[in-house]
């Protein structure tokens, strides 16, 4: 009973979480993208624009659901649950810190730990491409169905990339679990240069890393591979003939793959929830150190504030950041929140580098894609498979 009460309460944490993080990384990505074409983004709904979220999911749901005539209507509405159900149901084996004791029961930081979690990704990502050639072909539009026939050569095509840059790293440590895996990459050579595969030996998976990050960028359909919704050729690709909540189905399910597969890279790659440096160097001071900068920013700006309500709202983040940072030098709480920083610092980044890259970087030709994808990043993730696999062998 309590194994199943706990699990409820998990998985009821991870989906309020996960939820909440898609709403707002929509909104982090509209502002991150407006800094750097100099603009202000979302700032009316809200202190900053702050119910921007809140706002679209309103606009969403209270939008007239138009139901064209001459679409097959089972398919059309299974493929957006399809898309949204592979996507949210993988974040269940990612485990996002060690493990902790509530009263007398101890839990993983995790839902459930498969000891192929590996596999079960791959498989899952695998099937989610069913719900963009659904929307294409059940759609009956020609833009639509064009837009789900690239989505599905593209997603297939960086499958196999992918799933090579995997590979190598799992040779090297040699574990399917995901958890096994981050204990793998723990503990420092030299004493401070951290054992994450990108940096263990006998052959460093950076190679691998950056093929995953590329094709990563594929399977999720994000800029500059975004050609499945190209609005210049396709209007709005595969989901063209979708309104309301269905719209809206699509796109959270490509905000939850890009979290999903930020924390695969996370794992595989960057050590999971292990520090960057080794804890009698100050890595557990970190944290505090962050909220308090961010404390003193945002004080500094609502002393001197560029609009009338920032006097309000910035001293008020300030003073939670403050409170933050205090938590953080509790020895108990920061036992459990610290390798939970350093998870979602290192899954923020990588999404960062998501938001950055749609900001700075053009959209490919269709055929300069699949080219790129056949012609180079297969016979490089084969060459970098090969030579980890000869090299484990010989060592």
């Amino acid at each position: 009973m309590n194994f199943l009460i706990l699990s409820l309460i998990k998985a009821a944490v991870v989906a309020f979480v996960l939820m909440t993080t898609l709403a707002y990384l929509q909104w982090i990505e509209r502002k991150v993208i407006a800094h750097i074409q100099l603009r202000v983004g979302p700032r009316r709904v809200g202190p900053h624009g702050l119910l921007q979220p809140l706002a679209d999911v309103i606009k969403l749901l209270t939008k007239e659901d138009i139901l064209p005539s001459h679409v097959n209507k089972v398919f059309y509405f299974l493929a957006p649950f399809i898309a949204v159900f592979f996507a949210l149901i993988a974040i269940s084996v990612i485990p996002f810190g060690t493990e902790i004791s509530v009263g007398p029961v101890h839990t993983a930081m995790q839902l459930t730990d498969l000891n192929i979690g590996v596999l079960f990704i791959l498989g899952l990502s695998g099937m989610g491409v069913y719900g963009v050639a659904l929307a294409g072909w059940a759609s009956n539009n020609k833009y639509a169905l064009l837009g789900g026939l690239r989505s599905s050569a593209q997603m297939i095509s960086y499958e196999l990339p992918m799933a090579l840059a995997i590979a190598a790293p799992l040779l090297m440590l040699n574990t399917l679990s995901f958890r096994q895996l981050v204990d793998a990459q723990s503990g420092y050579y030299l004493g401070f240069i951290p054992r994450w595969t990108i940096f263990q030996g006998p052959v460093p998976q950076v190679v691998s890393f950056i093929l995953f990050c590329i094709a990563v960028f594929a399977e999720t359909n994000r800029v500059p591979f975004d050609l499945p919704e190209a609005e210049n050729e396709l209007v709005a690709g595969f989901h063209t003939e979708y309104s309301s909540m269905k719209f809206a189905a699509f796109f959270m399910a490509e905000y939850a793959n890009m979290v999903t597969v930020s924390c695969v890279a996370t794992l595989l790659f960057l050590g999971g929830w292990q520090p960057l440096w080794p804890a009698q160097y100050g890595s557990s001071f970190l944290p505090t150190a962050t909220f308090l900068v961010g404390a003193a920013l945002c004080f500094y700006h609502g002393f001197h504030p560029a609009r009338s309500f920032d006097r309000i709202t910035l001293p008020v983040a300030g003073v939670v950041f403050l409170g933050i940072a205090a938590v953080f030098l509790i020895p108990p709480v920061s036992a459990v929140l610290l390798p939970l920083f350093w998870f979602a610092a290192k899954v923020g980044f990588i999404l960062f580098v998501y938001i950055w890259v749609r900001g700075t970087l053009p959209r490919f030709r269709y055929d300069q894609l699949m080219r790129f994808a056949w012609t180079f990043m297969f016979p490089v993730a084969v060459a970098n498979l090969f030579i980890t696999g000869l090299v484990v062998a010989l060592t």
